[in-house]
């Protein structure tokens, strides 16, 4: 199969190019620098130089494929104040891709999250979310309808798929939330965690991710909701005290007043209870994860080898 990949130089996306090639597919992945065209070369991909504002470009390379992974997303913009522009800018590639493959009956998965769908319960792939219009304001809800409108594309002979993943997808060179929370803890000399730390977080390692994406290019029925989810929910309290564990520092509870102090922009989401299930996931599919959970992935150390403090969340963290 030849397949487009937009993100294919990313946190995610590096692993799904490698399965993919092992698996005997032929990739095309978008670059937007030197150093990510020549990861991908190096791994045995072809490259598309430009970014998801070249419309024309991915409806070209859309419409040459046999399938498209989208998994790009203007994480620099999103977290620098820019998060509507950037959530415009995936909606835009969306579409384009939905027009080129309108029709084909070929694949078209777009990257999504969990997180804040369902607070406070276990979100399952049969929950749609709250109304796009309601959810949140700006960026969000704009994230939330671009993810509806692509299953709705299966109503236009795609056979197109949302993969929700976990806010934490973990593995060795992980910089996304894991290892943001550990150099807080690093500068602040304490692991903290919100209230009483009984708020939940699902995981899934780097690697099962992939892989369930590569089974949903070849398997997901259209119009499927997927969740990369292997830990349902890990406390945060477990959390910190792991990281307190391996940083040899004191795990305190910090109140939520002064959570924004504390924890910068990672208080809101680290105050979430945001579980969420893979149970009809893994019946449609066969997937399975067989990598290490969260707890266990931290105590492998390479979260506390060499970090810098504060560490920039990966696109992983956004989806």
């Amino acid at each position: 199969m030849r397949v487009f990949i937009t993100g294919a130089s990313g946190w995610i996306g590096s692993a799904v190019v490698a399965e993919l090639i092992g698996a005997g597919h032929h990739v095309i992945g978008l670059a937007r620098s030197d150093a990510a065209a020549a990861a991908l070369m190096h791994a045995g991909a072809d490259v598309r130089r430009g970014t998801i504002d070249d419309l024309d470009s991915l409806r070209t390379s859309a419409a040459a494929s046999d399938g498209v992974i989208h998994l790009a997303f203007k994480h620099d913009s999103a977290f620098s104040g820019g998060f509507q522009a950037a959530a415009d800018a995936d909606r835009r590639a969306i579409e384009t891709f939905g027009e080129a493959l309108a029709g084909s009956d070929r694949p078209l998965l777009i990257a999504s999250g969990t997180l804040g769908l369902a607070p406070g319960r276990v979100l399952t792939e049969r929950d749609s979310g709250p109304d796009p219009s309601a959810f949140l304001s700006g960026g969000p809800g704009t994230r939330l309808g671009s993810a509806q409108m692509t299953v709705s594309f299966a109503s236009q002979g795609i056979r197109s798929a949302v993969v929700r993943f976990s806010p934490t997808v973990h593995g060795d060179g992980d910089h996304g939330f894991m290892a943001t929370l550990v150099g807080i803890a690093r500068d602040k000399g304490v692991s903290g965690y919100i209230g009483d730390g009984s708020n939940r977080w699902p995981a899934v390692h780097r690697l099962d991710a992939a892989h369930l994406v590569c089974l949903a290019l070849d398997k997901a029925p259209a119009g499927s909701v997927l969740h990369a989810v292997a830990d349902e929910g890990v406390p945060i309290r477990t959390i910190a005290e792991r990281i307190g564990r391996h940083l040899d520092l004191p795990v305190v509870a910090i109140s939520a007043e002064d959570a924004g102090e504390h924890f910068a922009w990672l208080a809101g989401f680290l105050a979430l209870d945001a579980p969420a299930s893979s149970t009809l996931t893994r019946e449609l599919l066969g997937w399975q994860p067989t990598n290490p959970g969260l707890i266990e992935d931290l105590d492998k150390g390479h979260y506390f080898q060499g970090m810098t403090s504060r560490a920039t969340p990966s696109p992983t963290s956004a989806r």
